[in-house]
Order: structure tokens, then sequence, then C-alpha cells
């Protein structure tokens, strides 16, 4: 099967091809559920918020600017929803990808990455001292950091995501990195 880009799917759904969707959806479920979960801390709202991203996506594709990526399209949604979940601190009622055509539920599609149990033990013990330390940053901090380093961003990119001038965003990074390492060497 030919592997399409992501502006040839979004002009094949918006010529009425509803796979392109689903297979949009596919490519992005797993990155877009993770930054949540990331950011919100509970696997049950990031679900809600990532479905919640789909939702605005599916509705706002004819508006898409096709001169700009999609990936930081979807990122901006993403980022907006988690913002928008902090300033609510509950979590997004959703119920329209509650299942997806094959019949497994919105969870069952991400992919099952099991570690041995000593490889787990202590990749668990480094993700939540690091994640002790990152919760501890202001959000324009932690944005940054989580968009560079666990989505692999560009600045001009968290830029773009952000609505902040690239300046901006790379004195973030230097001064966010500065606090982390400060936070870590606390512990």
């Amino acid at each position: 099967m030919k592997r399409y880009s992501d502006e040839q799917l979004i002009i094949r759904f918006l010529k009425g091809d509803e796979e392109s969707l689903e297979i949009l959806i596919k490519r992005y479920l797993k990155p877009i559920y993770s930054f949540a979960f990331r950011f919100v801390g509970n696997s049950q709202e990031a679900q809600d918020l990532a479905q919640d991203v789909f939702v605005k996506v599916w509705r706002n594709l004819k508006r898409f600017d096709r001169n700009k990526k999609f990936k930081t399209w979807i990122f901006a949604i993403t980022k907006n929803a988690c913002l928008d979940w902090r300033k609510k601190k509950r979590a997004i009622p959703f119920s329209e990808l509650e299942h997806v055509d094959d019949g497994k539920s919105f969870i069952e599609n991400i992919p099952d990455t099991h570690l041995l149990p000593n490889e787990l033990l202590e990749r668990i013990d480094v993700a939540n001292f690091l994640n002790k330390a990152l919760e501890k940053l202001s959000t324009k901090y932690r944005m940054v950091l989580l968009l560079r380093y666990n989505d692999h961003f560009t600045f001009r990119e968290i830029a773009e995501v952000l609505g902040e001038p690239l300046n901006t965003i790379k004195s973030r990074h230097r001064r966010g990195i500065a606090v982390l390492r400060e936070l870590l060497r606390e512990k």
C-alpha cells in the first residue's frame, strides 16, 4: 500500500475519501495521546483529550491552511485542549470515537510496547524522577521541552504550535533546561 503524506491524505479526504482521515488518525493517535498523557498525567483524561482533538480535526479539516504543516496544526489543537483542560481541571466528555470501525476501543488501537520487568522498573523510576521535576516547571517551559524532546519538534515548529516568536521559544527552551537542571540537582 502506498504511503501518502499528510497533505495528500487531507486532499483525498476533502475529495470524499473517508479512509484517508482514518489513516491520519491512526498515524497521529499515539503521539497525540502521549502528549496529552504527559501533560495531564491521567490515562482516561488523556484519552478524552485525544478524542476531542480528533473531533476538532474532523470538524475543521476543510478550513486547514494547506500552506502549513498538518503536524504542527494538530499539535496546536492538542496544546490548546490541554491548556483548556488545565483551566477546567476536568475531563472533556466525548463518545464519538469510542469504537473505531474495526470494533476495538480507542485504547486498544494504541500499540503494546511492553518491556521486560527489570527494564520497566528502571524506566519507571527514571521517568517518575524526571516527570516530578517537569511538573514543577511552569507550563510555558514544560510545553517547549515536551514538544522538543518527546515529540521531536524543531524550534520553528514549536513556535508555530504555541503561536510565539521563534526567539521566545529558544529563550524558553534555554531557561527551561536551566530550571530543570536545578530541580534535578535538588533531588
